[in-house]
């Protein structure tokens, strides 16, 4: 076929764009800076923001200038960098303040514990303890331990060994730096105490996906968890069920932790985070 001939001057109409321009690129790429400082473990450069987002460098200064202005981010004169302000920070406590993990986390949850009959809960971690902040309680199942408010030994309960696995190591290291970081419940056979059998208890997590404990916290007692993750795959909390060991035979604790993972993962996905692998 012969090429198209275009008079001189005219212009070539634009190809389809791989997706449909912003119709308020001035708010949209104020988000998009908010949200890549948020990913970042220290300030940025103006120049380095404006080549990770392929935006003008003129344009991010502008969007910096208003943002400075208004709080939500902060210039670092020394090093010529910015970062986060007073104000996405008030945002951040707000966010907590409204408590949407617990409002998202409650009625899957709910859900779930219809489904199967056995309770279940969410937890995020407090240093190196696991705070429980949704309980849905199963009918005619015993009370436990892990009441709203409620913190535990994050090593000794699956919700916490969950976190913990999907945290780096380093991390996970630095919260338990020496034998004094651990304690137990009450004294069982096999129980993590140090740092090399939590460290190889993870590596099991991570490889399952899913995190187990059997009557570290409360004898008679197991429990299956998995770990709700953010945009970046940090882990936000857990959700775990607990029953009755001598009601489920270890050969159906798989098949339950498929359905704890679905949860979990329904639960990223209500917080814009990721799924599990």
């Amino acid at each position: 076929m012969a090429d198209t001939v275009v008079p001189q001057g005219a212009v070539r109409a634009p190809k389809a764009a791989a997706k449909a321009t912003s119709k308020v690129p001035a708010a949209e790429n104020t988000l998009r800076i908010l949200k890549l400082l948020a990913s970042r473990r220290g300030p940025m450069a103006a120049s380095n923001i404006a080549t990770s987002l392929g935006l003008p460098r003129s344009s991010v200064y502008h969007l910096l200038g208003v943002m400075e202005a208004n709080g939500f981010v902060l210039h670092l004169h020394e090093e010529q960098r910015y970062g986060l302000g007073i104000s996405a920070f008030e945002l951040s406590s707000a966010y907590s303040r409204q408590e949407p993990l617990s409002r998202l986390g409650r009625p899957v949850l709910a859900s779930l514990v219809d489904a199967i009959g056995e309770s279940a809960h969410l937890a995020v971690l407090h240093g190196r303890d696991v705070l429980y902040i949704v309980e849905e309680r199963a009918k005619n199942r015993p009370s436990l331990v892990t009441d709203v408010g409620v913190r535990l030994p994050s090593h000794l309960t699956a919700s916490g060994r969950a976190i913990l696995a999907a945290l780096p190591k380093s991390q996970v290291r630095a919260l338990y730096p020496n034998a004094a970081a651990f304690s137990a419940r009450h004294e069982m056979e096999g129980a993590i105490m140090k740092y090399s059998a939590l460290s190889s208890h993870l590596d099991q997590v991570r490889q399952r996906g899913y995190a187990t404990e059997h009557g570290e916290v409360t004898p008679g007692f197991g429990s299956i968890a998995a770990a709700v993750t953010d945009h970046l795959g940090w882990p936000t909390a857990a959700v775990a069920v607990t029953f009755l060991e001598d009601r489920l035979p270890a050969g159906q604790w798989p098949a339950l932790a498929v359905r704890v993972q679905k949860v979990a993962d329904e639960l990223s996905v209500r917080i814009h985070g990721r799924r599990s692998a």
